[in-house]
């Protein structure tokens, strides 16, 4: 069985997609925490996910996210991915 590692990916997005690009990474599966930050780099929510009750838990996540979203200009999402390595 393969050894299980953690990826950090980052994107610069505008206010208005972020919640459009938390969905699309959420839809790729693996992803173990999200974190939402300002144009000054701090960090303003940090949402761990659970998978296998994705749907169940990330609504409710969304919809904070969302709030906070609405407040920004420019962001970065910070992602963490489980990677299965041989």
């Amino acid at each position: 069985m393969g050894e299980q590692k953690v990826r950090t990916e980052e994107f610069q997005v505008r206010g208005d997609e972020i919640i459009a690009k938390i969905k699309e990474l959420i839809r790729e599966g693996n992803i173990r925490r999200v974190i939402l930050k300002n144009e000054d780099g701090r960090t303003l929510i940090d949402v761990p996910l659970t998978v296998g009750v994705m749907g169940v838990i990330v609504a409710p996540q969304l919809a904070a996210i969302g709030v906070v979203a609405a407040l920004l200009s420019h962001g970065t999402i910070l992602v963490e991915k489980v990677v299965e390595e041989d």
